[in-house]
């Protein structure tokens, strides 16, 4: 063993790092595979797909070079021994080690090199932060058995303010990092998945603070059914599947909760760092707050539509702060714009949302047979009378278009059928055999190697075809962006000029962003199945976007 290995892992032998470079008749065991776009036959060459080129040594070892100096790389590629590392103290020596020893800082690591260093760093913070959350809980628990020894309550009442001198954080923030860290210490797996690095701190606080209204045994069990998918998913797609699971263990109590909050409605008032203001009213009836939403952004549109000047996110702020202050809504248009057609005075009732709304819920929750949540896309889980408020706001409207769909057990739809516009499931038992009658006309999705049997002519898709692919992928499909299908490009995977169809397998919803990043060099997206999206950025490695589930 070389002295610097003896300097990082210590002498035992076990622990040396053998290299197959110093072995001819070594070969790599059954199942190893490089997850680097380099081992894909189907890899594009070129900027296209990631061949290797320009890393400072291949993936999947340490990195190490038993004559140099100093080590390089240290083994961030993806595959490679660092990359794959948990956090801890090895990972921080090694990270440290690779950006002191490259020239200009990481200028010296490869693509997929850096993308590895940058993850590790992101673990190690991981690693800090639940060690600050550990003595943090160890200062509280110490405080507290001082407490009641010496009969003085006092002791553990300022914890905080002592968190706050030590750290030199405010009241408030010191607080709210003394009560998240007692929430994790209620849920030790989810802190110990941030120690190794799988999660992060925002995606701990997500577990922490959606599950402090449960007592403890049940938010431990609910968590364990999201932890393992952790990793993979967002903050925001954590935080949705969480506030399902918990308006399914028991939607009386959420209810509760929500009517408790809504007593403290209000709107509030605050500085931007700009310099400039917020205007946001908090704790509102959900189905109201998305109602007002997509009537701001028609508002805009209609603005946009007749020459107003600015983006759609501008022109939504004008248009809200214009109907607070009592104005008219076309006073924001050109001067001389003609708006007989405007929409309605300010003082007049808003229309009822008319189809821009993806709401799914379960046909039993429609009829009030079940109080199972649903969930708006781009928004989340809502709850069963939320559903209902919502749905009964769209269908006053016939021209809303509706559609009933089949999913599996895990959640995931395997058919559709378009409802008649206008038609709503009749209340009561009748709905059930209503929706007996429309399980007749559903269609099934394609889930395996598709056929191509709905392929249409030209390159716009069809109505029909469009239902089937938003059903499937209700939400852009790149990894974590949750803006919702009907306001997103539906793109050809592969481009309809050279040779892609116009089918479910070879359409997918992407918003405007994502639309570009995939037309970007060096990036590439395949459908490798109907539905299964895979993403390779420069760096060469792989990304695949999460399935969507509904709620079952």
């Amino acid at each position: 063993m070389s002295e610097q290995a003896e300097e990082l892992w210590g002498p035992d032998p076990e622990l040396d790092v053998w290299d197959p470079a110093w072995d001819a008749d070594w070969e790599p065991p059954d199942g190893w595979e490089s997850e680097s776009a380099a081992d894909d036959p189907d890899a594009a060459p070129g900027p296209s797909g990631w061949t290797g080129e320009g890393e400072a040594f291949a993936a999947g070892f340490l990195h190490r070079d038993r004559y140099a100096d100093v080590p390089s790389g240290e083994g961030f590629a993806s595959g490679g021994f660092a990359d794959e590392l948990d956090a801890g103290a090895m990972l921080a020596i090694l990270a440290d080690r690779t950006a002191d020893t490259t020239a200009d800082g990481h200028a010296g690591l490869g693509e997929s090199e850096l993308i590895g260093v940058l993850c590790a760093w992101r673990r190690l913070a991981s690693w800090a932060a639940a060690g600050q959350a550990a003595a943090v809980t160890a200062l509280s628990r110490r405080r507290s058995v001082q407490a009641r020894e010496l009969r003085n309550p006092h002791l553990s009442e300022h914890v905080g303010d002592e968190i706050a001198a030590a750290l030199t954080l405010t009241g408030q923030t010191a607080a709210g990092l003394h009560a998240d860290a007692l929430e994790l210490a209620r849920l030790p797996h989810v802190h110990a998945s941030l120690a190794a690095g799988r999660i992060d701190w925002p995606k701990a606080l997500v577990f922490a603070r959606e599950l402090r209204a449960l007592p403890a045994p049940a938010a431990r069990g609910l968590a364990a059914k999201v932890l393992p998918d952790a990793p993979d998913l967002t903050t925001a797609q954590i935080r949705s599947r969480l506030r399902r699971l918990v308006l399914a263990f028991d939607p009386d109590a959420a209810q509760r909760r929500k009517a408790d909050a809504a007593r403290d409605t209000e709107v509030v008032v605050w500085t931007e760092a700009s310099g400039n203001a917020v205007l946001a009213g908090r704790e509102l009836p959900e189905a109201d707050v998305l109602a007002a939403d997509r009537r701001l952004t028609a508002l805009a549109r209609w603005l946009s539509e007749r020459g107003a000047a600015g983006s759609l996110g501008q022109l939504r702020s004008a248009a809200f702060l214009t109907l607070l202050r009592g104005a008219a809504i076309q006073s924001l248009l050109p001067p001389g714009t003609p708006h007989t057609d405007g929409p309605a005075d300010p003082a007049a009732v808003l229309p009822a949302v008319t189809g821009t709304i993806h709401l799914t819920m379960p046909l039993s929750t429609w009829a009030g047979l079940t109080d199972t949540a649903g969930e708006v896309a781009g928004y989340g889980p809502v709850d069963a009378n939320g559903c209902r408020e919502l749905a009964a706001m769209m269908t006053r409207d016939p021209a809303v278009r509706w559609r009933v769909s089949a999913v599996s057990p895990a959640g995931q739809a395997v058919a559709t059928a378009a409802a008649s516009a206008g038609c709503a499931p009749p209340p009561g038992p009748a709905a059930i055999r209503w929706a007996a009658e429309m399980s007749g006309r559903l269609e099934w999705l394609r889930a395996g190697q598709c056929d191509h049997a709905r392929a249409e002519d030209g390159y716009q898709p069809s109505r029909h075809l469009r239902g089937l692919v938003i059903v499937r992928q209700p939400e852009c499909s790149f990894p974590g962006c949750r803006r919702p299908a009907v306001r997103c490009d539906l793109d050809h995977t592969r481009p309809y000029d050279q040779g892609g169809l116009t089918c479910e397998c070879n359409l997918a919803p992407l918003c405007r962003q994502h639309h570009r990043a995939k037309q970007a060099p060096g990036w590439r997206l395949t459908q490798d199945l109907p539905g299964v999206m895979r993403w390779r950025p420069p760096s060469g490695r792989q990304y695949q976007a999460q399935p969507h589930y509904y709620p079952v």
